[in-house]
């Protein structure tokens, strides 16, 4: 029995590598730009100019500080001062590394009760807010995570001079059972992407 669970233990950690290695090769990819005609930053408001459309992109991550897990290694971004972002919209690429700031909420509710909100606890919140302009039309966005070794891609479709807002929801991993409460000292599981409010499918 006990080699039996060594070896389920080995298979497991091997997937986990594999994943991780998937995700690296993905993100280390998405992170070089083909094309640098998709989309330009803009940092202030004006009329959107024929054929354009305004994308506004809002995300975030809480972490635990930093020397929280003490054989965490040295080149996490947790709990540093930036965190990087990277987004590619059909094959341009943007890394935006985001100031952290000090998150404090309470980890009991008022009846003394544990917190189910997954950001209760002392960390470093990095909330990224980008405006860009692109063409009117279907486009697909990877969005990643290299410090976490995660990513996703949506496809969205713009209208010509309107102002789109893209969110990406964290969802944070769950501590163990009982209790199944998702939390940001365990890591981001994954993220939920709405469009103008609307969730859109995974």
């Amino acid at each position: 029995m006990k080699t039996v669970a060594v070896i389920a233990v080995s298979l497991l950690f091997s997937g986990v590598l594999a994943g991780c290695g998937t995700a690296s090769r993905a993100i280390q990819e998405k992170s070089e730009s083909g094309r640098m005609d998709v989309f330009a930053e803009v940092k202030n408001d004006g009329a959107i100019p024929p054929g354009l459309s305004e994308l506004t992109i809002r995300a975030n991550i809480k972490t635990h500080i930093e020397g929280y897990y003490i054989l965490e290694s040295k080149k996490s971004p947790h709990g540093k001062q930036k965190y990087p972002f990277l987004i590619n919209i059909d094959g341009q690429a943007a890394r935006w590394d985001v100031d952290g700031a000090e998150d404090i909420k309470p980890v009991y509710d008022t009846d003394g009760k544990t917190s189910r909100d997954p950001e209760a606890g002392e960390g470093l919140n990095y909330m990224l807010e980008k405006k860009v302009r692109l063409s009117a039309g279907k486009h697909t966005m990877f969005f990643g995570l290299p410090g976490d070794k995660y990513f996703t891609e949506v496809g969205i479709s713009l209208k010509e001079g309107e102002t789109t807002t893209l969110v990406f929801k964290p969802i944070y991993r769950t501590k163990r059972i009982p209790s199944r409460i998702p939390t940001f000292l365990k890591g981001i599981y994954r993220y939920e992407v709405f469009l103008n409010g609307e969730l859109l499918p995974k």
